[in-house]
């Protein structure tokens, strides 16, 4: 028996096996879940998003797979509706989602287009509440169901090269909150994981990300990276009854990096730090 067996859910956002949705996914499923999964929409006749995705969630189970456009709620709609269908009720959703056209992703803030931060706020922060909306109007979420987003440190204080994206998180984490109010009546636990670099498909639209990676080595105070299969073990925790009287929290999955104000002392002697 494992954490998840006889539990139900959703993952949105896993793009391929870099996600770390798909790192959370794996670990969901070896505590025996059950999960519905969506995708990209394809251009055309080409499933490209499709297969990409069926690759890794057919060989585990997966109970379906479908397209679901967040900026058209009749996508979201669609796949709340599938759910239900399928499981009845839910236990977890796990919302791995965020983007930020790429011309307004790597200029500065000030820079950023109107259409482009509508676009980049609409995807990467309101998807969420309109998720749970769904979820919320079709009765989809069990009583302890839980709920998990994924977001940055960027959000919470200046990252250079994270830039419109660090704004749209902070909206995220705020959703989070303002969620979990209104849902924790239910029985509705909302959270959210701001990890540290990972080299996911969106993690390498962010400028200098090699030299993030170098900064948070440096200077988190465990002195190495995290992993994707860290960041899945705490999102599976979150999601389960071992995080019950967890619920509008942040957890900081980055080796301590966001604890630190200050360099520690040995930075300026490591290699990293003289290049």
């Amino acid at each position: 028996m494992g954490l998840f067996t006889g539990r139900k859910g959703l993952v949105l956002g896993i793009a391929n096996e870099r996600s770390i949705a798909w790192a959370i996914t794996e670990n969901l499923h070896r505590e025996g879940a059950e999960m519905g999964f969506t995708h990209l929409p394809d251009a055309g006749d080409r499933p490209k998003n499709q297969n990409k995705v069926a690759k890794l969630v057919d060989p585990i189970g997966s109970k379906f797979l479908m397209p679901m456009d967040v900026c058209n709620d009749e996508h979201i709609d669609a796949v709340i509706a599938k759910a239900v269908e399928t499981f009845g009720q839910i236990d977890f959703i796990v919302h791995s989602i965020a983007f930020a056209p790429p011309a307004d992703l790597t200029g500065p803030t000030y820079a950023s287009s109107r259409n482009g931060f509508k676009t980049a706020m609409e995807i990467s922060a309101y998807s969420l509440l309109a998720v749970a909306g769904a979820a919320k109007r079709r009765n989809a979420l069990s009583k302890d169901a839980s709920i998990l987003t994924l977001t940055y440190f960027g959000g919470e204080e200046v990252i250079p090269g994270y830039n419109l994206m660090g704004i749209c998180k902070a909206a995220l984490e705020c959703s989070v909150r303002y969620l979990a109010s209104e849902l924790g009546p239910d029985g509705v636990r909302v959270n959210g994981i701001s990890a540290g670099p990972v080299k996911t498909v969106s993690a390498m639209g962010v400028g200098d990300f090699d030299d993030m990676l170098n900064l948070y080595r440096g200077i988190s105070p465990m002195r190495r990276n995290i992993s994707a299969d860290e960041v899945g073990k705490t999102g599976m925790a979150l999601l389960s009854d071992l995080s019950s009287g967890i619920t509008g929290e942040i957890v900081h999955v980055d080796c301590g990096f966001s604890i630190m104000g200050a360099p520690p002392a040995d930075f300026f002697q490591q290699p990293e730090a003289k290049a």
